[in-house]
């Protein structure tokens, strides 16, 4: 019983994979990591970068698609 359920998130997880692969693909002129906001810090040979605004849109546009699902 707990196989099957394992199963099918890791079928869900691949299939979600393979749309996002194929939305980046298609879609390059999105830009998402080099938004207004995210941060990113370079000095000599060390660079930091943290997606922020990016990772905020990401959450939200997921929130919404799990609220959606998750209705009954």
């Amino acid at each position: 019983m707990m196989q099957d359920q394992t199963a099918k998130i890791l079928i869900a997880a691949g299939i979600a994979a393979v749309i996002a692969g194929v939305i980046l693909m298609f879609f390059k002129d999105i830009h998402l990591g080099s938004l207004p906001g995210d941060i990113r810090i370079q000095k000599g040979n060390t660079s930091f970068y943290f997606p922020i605004t990016t990772s905020i849109i990401i959450s939200l546009v997921l929130s919404v698609i799990f609220f959606i699902l998750g209705r009954k």
